[in-house]
């Protein structure tokens, strides 16, 4: 009986962590399979629906956070504000993972709405039901960032906290995109 255990334990032990680590499930250079965020499960703070679909024809940066891990990345965001990318080459998309988190959903909308009036370039959207952990295999209860090029397909994909080399493999691929 032990040595079914001894087995068994290891394995299920490395299964977890190699879980959740890494990149989510989605392929570099490959379009993600279309997701759509409405109704229950989700969409833009005005209630109309989102689709991935539309991370094309230029160039997105996706962030995809629980609302406990805002603050994890904040160095990523000053660091993309500060490259000033030109706002005709580059859109953002901010999906808050309400799924993940205990604070009450009313307020943290009432937040989102007030960063949609402070940021009205960006689109805010948000996923009830883990759409985007399930189907794309984005890390939950994390701090996901994704870069998608202007055909759509990926060519970012980090999640968790962002160390300062993964920041500058960002803003270079972000500019390489801008670039070609």
């Amino acid at each position: 009986m032990t040595n079914k255990y001894t087995l068994i334990l290891p394995t299920m032990f490395a299964l977890f962590v190699v879980s959740d680590l890494g990149i989510a499930d989605l392929e570099l250079g490959k379009l993600p399979p279309q997701v759509q965020l409405a109704g229950e499960h989700g969409g833009r703070l005005d209630g109309t629906s989102w689709n991935s679909s539309e991370l094309n024809g230029t160039i997105h940066i996706l962030m995809y956070v629980d609302p406990d891990k805002v603050r994890v990345n904040e160095h990523v965001e000053d660091a993309l504000a500060k490259e000033q990318y030109p706002s005709k080459n580059i859109k953002s998309v901010a999906i808050t993972n309400l799924a993940a988190t205990w604070k009450p959903k009313f307020l943290i909308r009432k937040i989102l709405k007030g960063k949609q009036k402070k940021y009205p370039s960006t689109t805010y959207v948000t996923d009830k039901s883990k759409v985007l952990v399930e189907q794309w295999g984005l890390h939950d209860h994390s701090y996901n960032v994704l870069v998608f090029g202007s055909s759509g397909n990926l060519v970012f994909n980090q999640g968790g906290v962002l160390s300062l080399v993964d920041v500058e493999k960002l803003t270079t691929m972000i500019w390489s995109q801008i670039s070609k």
